[in-house]
């Protein structure tokens, strides 16, 4: 079984959109795996996403309405096997929370790039994070499958 946990800032941008395509691969595949977002922040804590990407998302297939903002916590480097950062930032926020002796793996998403912020941005930005999150999705979920 995979756990999987995404993280970005505030998390309602681009770790809910992975969230949401993830657990709809999940689906798909018939997988018994825990999927789960947050963010680095707590600004957000309790919000959903934010609106242009529950649309964004909503006109691919993806419902990303029940999802709820929440900040990453030291624990989940125990309760999540792998945890996807968005971005460089978030990749040694995440570090300095890390407890010595974990067994989450620590990976940034794109692995040589980062998946940009739209917040501030139009409505594009949206799209070309969602256009990232799905294809290197589809990687992530065959490399671990098959481990």
């Amino acid at each position: 079984m995979g756990r999987l946990l995404f993280v970005c800032l505030g998390n309602i941008c681009r770790s809910p959109a992975a969230d949401g395509v993830a657990r709809q691969m999940v689906a798909r595949e018939g997988l018994d795996w825990t999927i789960d977002s947050a963010g680095t922040g707590a600004w957000h804590a309790g919000e959903p996403p934010d609106p242009r990407m529950i649309e964004a998302a909503a006109a691919r297939g993806i419902d990303l309405t029940p999802l709820r903002a929440r900040q990453a916590v030291t624990e989940d480097f125990q309760r999540f096997d792998h945890i996807f950062a968005m971005d460089h930032r978030n990749y040694e926020d995440l570090a300095a929370i890390r407890p010595s002796g974990t067994g989450a793996d620590l990976h940034l998403f794109l692995e040589t790039a980062e998946v940009p912020d739209p917040y501030y941005g139009g409505d594009q930005g949206f799209e070309q994070v969602l256009d990232l999150i799905q294809d290197r999705m589809e990687i992530v979920f065959q490399t671990l499958k098959v481990r």
